[in-house]
């Protein structure tokens, strides 16, 4: 039986948010999307996920999709850190000790909660983790010429989204054309003016620095799962060597002729790969 997919408004540690949500079996999977995006990268993965009886909870985060501003005169990634503990905790509470992954800025963040051995976290699942190596990806976005021309032209509403989905296309995807009309929709809908793009940059600018030594991967005690597309444009597979040098014993899944989403390229695929890893009644009995 497929479930059905539950879509609701949450506070979460001061935060407003949106939830994405199957109901299910075993421990739960948190996701986290990545900058720029929102909880619906994760539509294609929850579709799939809904035949398999397991409890998966999408969230938008501080700063992005329909979640709250994130604040100011605040370092952004700390801010991060105690939203996606509060939705650990949260879920926990009741369904118990859970598997948080995340894609790009979300993968970075999944990494962090997995490093505080005081939440209940039983594995964790970063996809093309932000945070290893040169922060390549913001120099990509902001040298974009579809960026650039979306900061300088006056566009209407419907032609801005178009522009804003092409650059996210020609970004994100190892194979730009075969994306998904309804996902490039879905990311594009979250940006549809200057201000909303100025915002977006300048969140980005504000993490760089954040970003240059954002872990402390010897903490981490919990069985990590690591995906990545070897055609990623934003991220470079090459950061995988620290992860693989601290914790040797993680599993490295280098996909081929994939970009920076595997969630949305091959959502199958990444499906696969995490109940493999993840499965339900495995979990449950390390609780």
């Amino acid at each position: 039986m497929k479930q059905p997919l539950i879509e609701y408004r949450l506070d979460l540690g001061g935060v407003r948010t949106r939830v994405l949500e199957l109901e299910g079996q075993g421990p739960p999977v948190l996701l986290f999307h990545g900058y720029s995006d929102s909880a619906d990268t994760w539509r294609l993965a929850l579709d799939l996920l809904a035949h398999h009886d397991r409890r998966v909870l999408a969230f938008d985060l501080p700063g992005f999709g329909q979640a709250s501003r994130l604040a100011r005169d605040e370092q952004v990634l700390p801010q991060l850190d105690a939203f996606g503990a509060a939705a650990v905790l949260h879920v926990a509470r009741e369904h118990g000790p859970v598997v948080v992954g995340g894609n790009s800025l979300g993968g970075c963040l999944a990494l962090r909660l997995a490093q505080d051995p005081d939440l209940p976290i039983v594995a964790a699942v970063p996809v093309a983790p932000a945070g290893f190596d040169h922060p390549g990806w913001f120099r990509a976005v902001q040298s974009d010429r579809l960026v650039r021309l979306l900061l300088q032209a006056p566009l209407p509403a419907p032609v801005f989204r178009t522009v804003v989905g092409e650059a996210f296309r020609q970004l994100a995807f190892a194979a730009p054309r075969a994306a998904r009309g309804e996902v490039v929709a879905a990311f594009a809908q979250h940006l549809t003016t200057r201000r909303d793009l100025r915002r977006i940059l300048a969140t980005g600018s504000r993490m760089l620095p954040e970003l240059s030594m954002p872990f402390r991967l010897e903490r981490i005690e919990v069985p990590v799962l690591l995906i990545w597309g070897d055609r990623d444009r934003m991220v470079s597979h090459t950061g995988a060597r620290h992860l693989l040098e601290a914790l040797p014993d993680t599993r490295y899944e280098l996909l081929e002729h994939v970009g920076h989403c595997p969630q949305l390229e091959v959502p199958d695929r990444f499906v696969d790969l995490l109940l493999e890893f993840a499965p339900a009644t495995e979990l449950a009995a390390t609780r």
